[in-house]
């Protein structure tokens, strides 16, 4: 049972190893080209991604969605005041519909 746990933490890590080096921009890649460290987690499964997590990977931590906030940026409907006062006159009956 012990030998199953271990086994699917490695699997996971590698798979986690594998995906995290697909999706890094190759700008943002470490020391050698991105296709080398493809190639260095797929053939070396734990080594290559311990590797890359220490010698390969980005420093800084990438923005998954990076929308600076300000004008133009599409916010709920409960952070419009606009909104909220159209919505106020109507629930009291102020806005004819029909």
């Amino acid at each position: 049972m012990a030998g199953v746990l271990i086994g699917l933490a490695l699997l996971a890590f590698w798979l986690f190893s594998l995906f995290d080096v697909i999706t890094t921009p190759e700008d943002e890649v470490r020391n050698v080209p991105k296709a080398l460290w493809m190639l260095i987690v797929v053939l070396i499964p734990l080594l290559g991604g311990l590797v890359w997590m220490v010698r390969g990977r980005p420093r800084a931590p990438r923005q998954a969605w990076p929308v600076p906030p300000g004008p133009g940026v599409p916010k709920g409907p409960d952070d419009d005041p606009e909104f909220l006062r159209d919505l106020d006159r109507r629930m009291r009956g102020g806005d004819d519909l029909g």
